[in-house]
């Protein structure tokens, strides 16, 4: 089973929203991953990410903020994903056999839902297309652009 680590700065929003719907997306498509977030420091999983992930029927309610320490065997992922520059800046070395990939995203925070529901919409088609390259056996894109800015207040 492929081991997926999705990192952010807090893990309260973007990490846990890209774990729910990677899994999500690896049910639907049958690809076996083991996937966790963390961040480089624990706060608390936002209200904000609670409720736009319910909209799709996905339930971050029992999920908690963590970092790499609270991860089972945080130095063995195959993947490691930065979804913000300064989890990218901050993200611990390694092993060679670890693949990288950068996929930042606009912080939601403090915006509104619709705001939310804007990046979350992003997350899920970049983790998607990162499942459906692994299902296809090709390598994960190393990188995405960036995310167009949410221009919803």
């Amino acid at each position: 089973m492929t081991r997926v680590l999705i990192l952010c700065t807090h893990n309260s929003a973007r990490s846990q929203m890209a774990e729910a719907l990677t899994r999500a997306a690896a049910a639907e498509l049958g690809v076996p991953l083991d996937v966790h977030s963390a961040g480089t420091e624990a706060t608390r999983v936002k209200a904000d990410a609670v409720t736009v992930m319910a909209e799709l029927g996905l339930d971050l309610s029992t999920h908690h903020s963590k970092t790499l320490f609270d991860v089972p065997d945080p130095q063995n992922f195959e993947y490691v994903i930065t979804v913000c520059d300064s989890a990218a800046e901050a993200c611990p070395v390694y092993p060679g056999r670890t693949r990288r990939r950068h996929y930042p995203f606009v912080d939601p925070s403090g915006g509104s839902l619709e705001r939310w529901r804007a990046v979350r919409d992003q997350l899920s088609t970049r983790m998607r297309a990162f499942v459906q390259a692994l299902r296809d056996g090709q390598d994960a894109p190393p990188s995405y652009d960036h995310s167009p800015a949410v221009e919803v207040a």
